[in-house]
């Protein structure tokens, strides 16, 4: 039965407010009041609908609103109804009806335990409550939200599913916690969304991606996408079971970029599922323990490589939906590989959409520019200080590990976090509260994120790039450490790179770059990376750094990796490294696979194979990785020929290894090497094997070593050392 509503219950006042969306608490106005006893009243803004009717909860009795705003506020008390009840509302527009369930009749969303943690900085998987999550609440589905925006006056969903309309569902304020929620009855997963913000000081912001967003539309268009967190039936467990990144773990890490690492025939980018379908098998051919993802977060600008993210809770949809990349990740598991993403907490773009001035104040970064500004980045610089902030940056960090699997984090720019100063001119930075130029509040937040995923993913680790002398970065917190698990040794990488880059000619007179990463390779756990920093803006390719005539080059870069896995550290290669790429990398483009129709770069190809199935079954290699018993010298100071040889050992009675590097190209004939056991030894690998490329000088068959002391070993065995070439020694049986 239709009865027309009574008299409206709202003030004018507030009922333009509503209509000029400037109204900051839309519940106190829009949905059911009344009841207890009382008359009951509804109001409705729906500048959409020409007419609006309350339907009681079984659709039998119905009142017909007031329009008593001509934008489309309706109004009226509910005729013999004293107490509250669940309603819905059928609006007409023209020749349209429908019914909708009322927004502003559900209640509070978030409770009072996530306000605390959140205010707290406590609330480490706050990705479960802020952002866009489809949900039933009271028996109806939809989608709540929730975002930070403390000092904002009104904050709205917007989408096309209300015409962009920020006055049409402003969200209700927690106080305590400066979080926005709403519950939008009637929506589904796939629709696009924003939030509208009136900022502190009246002004409309620009439309405003979700910080905690897990999809977001292919760049350039920049809108969040409801889906909620990524579900998945992972087939994972077994390695989620034995996986780990010990000490003493073979760990070689095959870096890569996914947009350029193939591509489709008219040179598109291939999606997860299509990429995992070619690259599972590729990484278990070639032997690599893990891959390290460039930052899959999602980011605006392509040519950043991910480096300037936005979202930092959903993985690029260049490639696919979240889901696909979840597949992505479970294939391969299922193989035994690992998967490392870059991780950027360092700083974010200033991209209008994101997180600069996000309420209308410096919320996310610093307002002093001192502070709060990258001049090397233009980007902008997180508040580490702020626990909100804090907490988000670590909440983000642990969704990659709990929502999608990921066993480790490369953590991107570290020392540009520790650094107040870092890359600034004196006067364009403000000293810490003790007069010093370490960023305290960063440090806090490394440490205090380092315990966490320690404490909740303990199979889980984190890299730093860190590329100063600052101690213990892969220290543990309790002994004063920031609590990483690794760090690059950009140390080394930077000295080992300018000796190769040099003609063998003048080798010798800069042979202590090659050995001085000795002096400090125990000070922190270190990864010994050949990253995509090095095959770009004009550095050519690792193959191209190589001196001498085109067989030199290979011969050289062979070498290298040969004296790069049997060094201690972990190990990480930039794709295309692997097989000789010969041009520099470049985002917009594939590797250069067609190279490996050439013997000389499918040689390097299995050279590097061979060096990861030699590091992952001979224990000498990767067992004291991190630990000083796991190396020794046998001469390091032979610079007049620039040889190099050393010695490696596991644990106990593990098969050791001896290694020998020439770095010229003249062959040495008879040279001596003292050995750690007598009896017979084998080469086990030799860079300059013909099937590698090379020009096929060998030690060929089991040789037995002679009791002739050298080099501080009871036993000794003279060798041939191929030209620029690395030879690796074991004892036999």
């Amino acid at each position: 039965m239709l009865t027309p509503s009574g008299k409206s219950a709202a003030y004018p006042a507030d009922v333009q407010a509503i209509v000029r969306g400037r109204h900051g608490n839309p519940f106190v106005v829009l949905g059911m009041h009344g009841g207890a006893g009382d008359p009951v009243s509804v109001n409705v803004f729906a500048p959409q609908a020409a007419s609006v009717t309350v339907l009681d909860e079984k659709g039998d009795a119905a009142w017909m609103l007031e329009r008593i705003h001509p934008e489309g506020f309706f109004s009226g008390t509910l005729a013999g109804r004293t107490e509250r009840f669940p309603y819905r509302l059928e609006m007409t527009a023209g020749d349209r009806k429908w019914v909708a369930d009322d927004p502003y009749r559900f209640g509070a969303i978030l409770g009072e335990l996530d306000e605390y943690l959140f205010a707290e900085g406590k609330h480490r998987h706050l990705y479960e409550r802020l952002g866009a999550h489809p949900m039933t609440l009271d028996g109806v589905a939809g989608v709540a939200f929730a975002v930070w925006a403390p000092n904002a006056r009104r904050v709205s969903v917007v989408g096309d599913f209300n015409a962009w309309d920020g006055r049409r569902h402003p969200m209700r304020k927690r106080l305590g916690s400066g979080i926005w929620e709403f519950f939008l009855p009637g929506l589904e997963r796939g629709l696009i969304y924003k939030y509208e913000i009136i900022g502190v000081h009246g002004e409309i912001l620009p439309l405003k991606a979700d910080p905690v967003s897990f999809a977001q539309e292919r760049a350039p268009a920049t809108a969040s996408i409801i889906c909620g967190t990524p579900r998945h039936e992972w087939s994972d467990e077994e390695w989620m079971r034995a996986r780990g990144a010990a000490l003493s773990a073979p760990i070689s890490i095959y870096e890569m970029h996914l947009g350029s690492w193939r591509r489709g025939g008219n040179g598109e980018a291939l999606d997860y599922d299509t990429i995992a379908e070619l690259l599972v098998p590729y990484i278990a051919e070639m032997g690599f323990t893990h891959v390290e993802l460039l930052p899959i977060t999602e980011h605006p600008f392509s040519g950043s490589w991910g480096y300037q993210p936005i979202g930092l809770f959903a993985p690029t949809s260049r490639f696919g939906p979240p889901e696909a990349f979840v597949r992505f990740v479970d294939k391969l598991h299922r193989s035994g590989i690992g998967v490392i993403i870059d991780w950027v907490p360092a700083h974010f773009p200033t991209d209008a959409h994101g997180l600069i001035r996000f309420d209308g104040t410096a919320l996310y970064e610093h307002e002093d520019p001192r502070l709060g500004f990258h001049h090397d980045w233009n980007t902008l610089i997180y508040n580490f200080g702020r626990i909100e902030v804090a907490n988000f940056l670590q909440a983000s960090a642990l969704f990659w590990l709990d929502h999608y699997h990921i066993d480790g984090l490369r953590v991107d720019a570290v020392a540009s976090m520790l650094y107040l100063d870092y890359s600034r001119k004196p006067g364009e930075w403000i000293p810490n509260r003790y007069g010093g130029n370490g960023n305290l509040d960063a440090i806090a937040f490394l440490r205090d994120a380092n315990m966490r995923i320690s404490e909740l993913y303990p199979a889980a680790t984190t890299i730093a790039e860190e590329s100063t002398a600052w101690p213990g970065v892969s220290r543990p917190v309790e002994q004063d450490g920031l609590g990483f698990g690794y760090k690059w040794n950009m140390g080394w990488m930077h000295d080992t790179l300018d000796y190769m880059s040099r003609d063998p000619v003048y080798r010798k007179y800069h042979h202590g770059q090659m050995t001085f990463g000795l002096v400090y390779a125990y000070a922190e756990n270190f990864v010994l990376p050949l990253s995509h920093d090095e095959v770009v803006h004009g550095k050519g390719s690792l193959f191209g750094k190589m001196p001498g005539d085109r067989w030199q080059k290979f011969a050289n870069l062979r070498a290298y990796f040969g004296f790069m896995w049997t060094q201690p550290g972990k190990k990480l290669l930039f794709m295309g490294g692997e097989f000789a790429q010969e041009r520099e990398w470049n985002h917009d483009q594939s590797l250069d696979w067609h190279l490996l129709g050439d013997a000389a770069h499918a040689g390097v190809q299995r050279a590097i194979r061979d060096l990861n199935r030699l590091y992952r079954t001979l224990s000498a290699l990767h067992e004291l990785d991190c630990d000083p018993a796991g190396f020794q010298w046998l001469d390091a100071d032979d610079a007049g020929n620039s040889v190099y040889s050393y010695i490696r050992r596991g644990r106990g009675e593990a098969r050791p290894a001896v290694v020998a590097c020439n770095m010229t190209p003249v062959v040495r004939h008879d040279y001596r090497i003292g050995v750690p056991l007598a009896g017979q030894w084998e080469e086990i690998f030799n860079s300059d094997a013909e099937r590698y490329g090379g020009s096929g000088v060998v030690n060929a068959g089991p040789m037995r070593s002679e009791e002739l002391a050298w080099q501080g070993q009871a036993a000794s065995l003279s060798l041939t050392l191929p030209p620029l070439a690395t030879i690796i020694l074991a004892p036999t049986g």
